[in-house]
């Protein structure tokens, strides 16, 4: 007996399915291909446009000149310790921080839920922000990137959520046997929540990644310099050049480059670390958001 024939319309929903997906996809990944394009194109030529996702006149010089400043590797090497120390301490405290509200026989827990939600909607202001960094000494260092963001609050409420969810006989049975809270939560809670922490740990990630304000903000003084510090100053340098075009010198350093061929570079020099590692946490990612965001 034939299997059953499939009716025309579901077979026209799933071809529109389809249609929408690969057009949603191509919207996606163009702007991303379109500077990739840009950043392997002449600068000269790049100026005159028409330029989409293939280089009309190849040319490694925006990322050689990226490649030839003495201060981006050092940039880089701040950036990656930046990203390692905050994102590993960020997931470990806000984790312990969302156990703590979901547990049962705490009674503090829901004083400390509003408590940390308020500080979503209300902040204190850049300027005391400011003065309580520099009253504790953490202008000018290394800890000024990663000690203020030790909690976050909304990475908080989706931990909390997930964790929520996990039977709380286990815990019980743990708590029976003599195990601490703190035990609890390094046995138990974070191998059976890896899921949403993969999915904390890759926002938490591409915001230290990303991040470059802080950095001008309170280190002064360029000794902790990161990536993108060194690369926002270098296309400011670019485009400097091109309003100075007396100066010989610099027209001679610059001539093959354009601020748009450094900028589509520099872009693709940021994201493709990001990008190298979702992969590996995908399946993580997808668990985390999903089963995390059934509760509020």
């Amino acid at each position: 007996m034939n299997a059953r024939s499939v009716p025309v319309s579901e077979r026209l929903f799933d071809i529109l399915n389809v249609v929408i997906l690969l057009l949603f996809g191509i919207i996606v990944a163009y702007p991303f291909l379109n500077l990739l394009a840009l950043s392997f194109n002449d600068g000269a030529d790049a100026a005159r446009g028409g330029i989409y996702v293939i280089p009309r006149k190849f040319s490694l010089d925006a990322y050689s000149l990226l490649m030839q400043n003495d201060h981006l590797l050092k940039g880089f090497g701040w950036s990656v310790l930046r990203v390692a120390v905050g994102s590993s301490t960020c997931l470990f405290v806000t984790g312990l921080l969302a156990y703590i509200v979901c547990i049962r026989h705490f009674s503090g827990r829901k004083f400390m839920r509003i408590l940390f939600l308020l500080t979503m909607y209300f902040s204190g202001g850049l300027i005391p922000v400011y003065l309580m960094m520099m009253r504790l000494g953490l202008t000018n260092s290394f800890q000024v990137y990663w000690i203020p963001s030790l909690i976050n609050a909304y990475f908080m409420l989706l931990m909390s959520s997930y964790i929520s969810e996990l039977p709380e006989a286990l815990f019980e049975s743990a708590r029976l046997d003599g195990a601490r809270e703190f035990t609890i939560y390094t046995r138990l809670v974070i191998p059976m929540s890896l899921p949403v922490f993969a999915a904390v740990f890759i926002y938490s990630a591409v915001g230290h990644w990303n991040a470059w304000f802080d950095v001008i903000l309170y280190n002064s003084n360029g000794q902790f310099d990161t990536l993108q510090v060194y690369l926002r100053r270098l296309l400011l340098e670019v485009e400097a050049s091109q309003q100075i075009m007396d100066q010989q010198l610099i027209y001679q350093k610059f001539n093959s480059l354009s601020p748009l061929t450094l900028r589509a570079a520099t872009t693709i020099l940021v994201t493709a670390p990001i990008l190298l590692v979702y992969p590996f946490l995908q399946k993580y990612f997808i668990g985390g958001l999903t089963i995390g965001s059934v509760k509020g």
